[in-house]
């Protein structure tokens, strides 16, 4: 194994646990405040290599670094008998509202997180401004009107602040009319145009060349678009995951732990030559991206995740009492068995891409 090799898995390692970790504090946190015990507190998964009892809490660093856990006092307990016999702080018998809350701080400061990674990228490197540097001949936007020089503010009623955003709705789009406004010379201006589809790329483009107008951004605009930067992420996300329900992405586009290696180890690659600073940047933005698809991800409605336990969670409250703890425990096992499942094939697909 090459040297790249061990720092990107080190470094994957660093980044997955500190977004694990900022994930499972935001739970430890909320339910510390809401009085809720917590018994543990596991960073990765399988057997404890470490482990030290803090007040309540035990705070365990496992053997797999690909997640981590807060294992909530009354957790375990299936059956309404067995949760009748808990202590008062345990998490069912703390308000619904405390543990609705409890649910949400994990998610929640994934975004944070990430908003901090975003402030110090965009310090340090600014941003990129939505202005077209070049619009290709005999292209969709040339046919309607655009310039180099015009600022993209807005597609399809959605507000555009930098040009990846523009890039990203060329990316996503699938031959649907685009509408854009854009300003020349003070004055806005709107038009509908169709991407056009190119056979040799197998999708749709715009007709937009250049990455936008660099900006180095004042104190005050750092945290206007270190917010844009979040914003920016979560529509990435968002429309990724569309895509692949609409059957738009194939399995490759999908990547598990060994393909974070791998991107870890192409960016850390690319970025190597040009100094430490640069590396530092790429790999905050890498880590930016993964902080918020976590974020996303968890707040799916899907059984086992912190979506799912949501979606119970919000029933309770409008039905005045919960669901039967053991239908709901059943339910929350058989989305973990899939979701394992899941993560072994997606693994599997990663370790099988390596060699071809």
């Amino acid at each position: 194994m090459s040297n790249h090799w061990i720092v990107s898995i080190l470094l994957f390692i660093l980044i997955l646990g500190v977004i694990v970790i900022s994930h499972e504090f935001g739970h430890f946190a909320m339910a510390r405040r809401s009085g809720i015990r917590v018994n543990e507190f596991d960073v990765g998964f399988g057997p404890t290599l470490l482990s030290k009892k803090f007040g309540d809490t035990d705070f365990c660093l496992k053997l797999l670094p690909f997640g981590g856990a807060c294992v909530f006092e009354g957790m375990d307990e299936l059956e309404e008998d067995e949760r009748k016999e808990l202590s008062p702080d345990a998490f069912p018998n703390a308000p619904v509202g405390a543990r609705i809350a409890t649910v949400l701080a994990g998610p929640a400061a994934n975004f944070i997180i990430g908003y901090i990674f975003a402030l110090i990228i965009v310090a340090f490197c600014g941003t990129d401004l939505p202005v077209i540097q070049k619009v290709i001949d005999d292209s969709a936007a040339q046919e309607a009107g655009l310039a180099a020089g015009d600022t993209i503010m807005q597609i399809d009623g959605n507000r555009i602040h930098l040009y990846r955003e523009v890039s990203l709705h060329s990316m996503m789009n699938y031959g649907e009319p685009l509408t854009i406004t854009y300003e020349r010379d003070g004055a806005r201006n709107t038009v509908t145009l169709t991407p056009k589809f190119d056979e040799a790329d197998n999708r749709y483009y715009i007709g937009i060349q250049g990455a936008g107008e660099a900006h180095a951004c004042n104190a005050i605009e750092v945290f206007q678009y270190g917010f844009y930067e979040i914003e920016y992420w979560v529509r990435a996300t968002i429309s990724s995951l569309a895509g692949i329900f609409k059957g738009h992405f194939s399995r490759d586009d999908v990547a598990g732990p060994v393909g974070v290696v791998q991107v870890v180890n192409d960016t850390y690659t690319e970025a190597q030559p040009y100094g430490p600073m640069v590396v530092i940047m790429s790999l905050l933005n890498l880590a930016t991206l993964l902080t918020v698809n976590l974020g996303i991800i968890n707040l799916l409605p899907l059984p086992a995740l912190d979506g799912g336990r949501l979606v119970f969670l919000l029933i309770e409250a409008v039905r005045g009492k919960p669901i039967p703890p053991d239908k709901e425990g059943m339910v929350h096992l058989a989305g973990f068995m899939a979701l394992m499942l899941l993560m072994v094939l997606v693994m599997f697909n990663d370790i099988s891409r390596l060699f071809r």
